[in-house]
């Protein structure tokens, strides 16, 4: 018989050490089964063998107030606990088997921005820092200088705001113009800047601001406390240049990332390279960009379509 509390951690700790979960989903996972124990409390269970189908679905009612995203993200951290319970030989008999679960998803198509608004963001973030460097404020030349590399590298490699956040110096190499991202579950991708405006930029940044990068402990971006950059202050960031660029849209790191692949497609850059520049494990993932690039479906059609072989004149 095995008390509750314990396989939960037992099963944290071969997600953290066996698994090599990121910090992130690490939290996500460990919050998700803390709100399962807590949920089941009154039921007055304390052995796993006790719950049941019954419990589960019980528990998937209590979060249809949640976001179905969350709730499909809940229910896959119990899956996976109780996938390894019976792997393990705690369970002989998994309550999950038999539960057919289906969450459905509303389709929305992530938001883009087009050229002329990128060109607006750059032009703002740009004069902020160059208003910074004619003040010497070393604190402010920091931040804003900072800033632009940020959007720089949003723009430039698609990277989520997690990969951005987690950046080290020794993973930006400008000899050869090389960046090296971890995504989801750690996996490594190469990102070759190919622009030169951008790898010097990158590289008077290092040269200026080496030094709060070496007091962080090596990442690449960092605060004015020489800590590492949060992801919450890259998001804040971006929102308050876009909205003083006079974007009229809500603007967050991954509309730059959503943006960087639809133009890229707008472009005719195949999918399949496009999969991988994003870090997407499935092409499926990666085919949502063909339902957003609205300005190549219109040159297509207006300059293919056989309709305009058809004249009764």
């Amino acid at each position: 018989m095995q008390i509750l509390t314990s396989v939960i951690n037992n099963y944290l700790n071969h997600c953290k050490i066996e698994r090599n979960l990121s910090i992130k989903t690490f939290k996500a996972y460990n919050c998700d089964l803390k709100q399962f124990l807590k949920f089941i409390t009154p039921y007055q269970i304390n052995k796993i063998e006790e719950v049941n189908k019954d419990q589960i679905k019980a528990f998937l009612v209590f979060l249809t107030n949640f976001k179905p995203k969350s709730v499909k993200r809940k229910m896959a951290s119990i899956k996976g606990f109780f996938d390894f319970l019976e792997i393990e030989e705690y369970l002989q008999i998994n309550p999950l088997r038999r539960l057919r679960i289906k969450i459905k998803e509303p389709k929305t198509l992530p938001k883009t921005l087009d050229i002329h608004q990128i060109n607006k963001i750059y032009r703002k973030a740009y004069f902020i820092k160059n208003q910074q460097i004619d003040n010497k404020n070393e604190i402010d030349c920091f931040e804003h200088y900072r800033n632009v590399v940020i959007i720089e590298i949003l723009f430039t490699t698609g990277a989520r705001v997690s990969e951005l956040s987690d950046l080290l110096d020794k993973n930006v190499n400008l000899e050869n113009g090389e960046i090296t991202l971890f995504g989801k579950g750690q996996k490594e991708r190469k990102i070759h800047i190919c622009n030169f405006e951008v790898i010097q930029i990158l590289r008077n940044y290092r040269a200026e601001f080496s030094r709060q990068m070496n007091l962080s402990g090596g990442y690449f971006f960092t605060n004015r406390n020489h800590k590492q950059l949060s992801e919450q202050s890259i998001r804040l960031m971006i929102k308050r240049i876009a909205k003083l660029a006079d974007i009229q849209m809500k603007v967050t790191p991954h509309t730059f990332r959503h943006t960087f692949a639809t133009l890229l497609l707008e472009n005719d850059v195949d999918i399949r390279y496009i999969q991988t520049l994003m870090g997407h494990s499935s092409i499926s993932t990666t085919q949502i960009y063909t339902h957003t690039s609205s300005i190549k479906q219109k040159l297509i059609l207006s300059s293919k379509h056989p309709r305009n072989d058809i004249s009764f004149k």
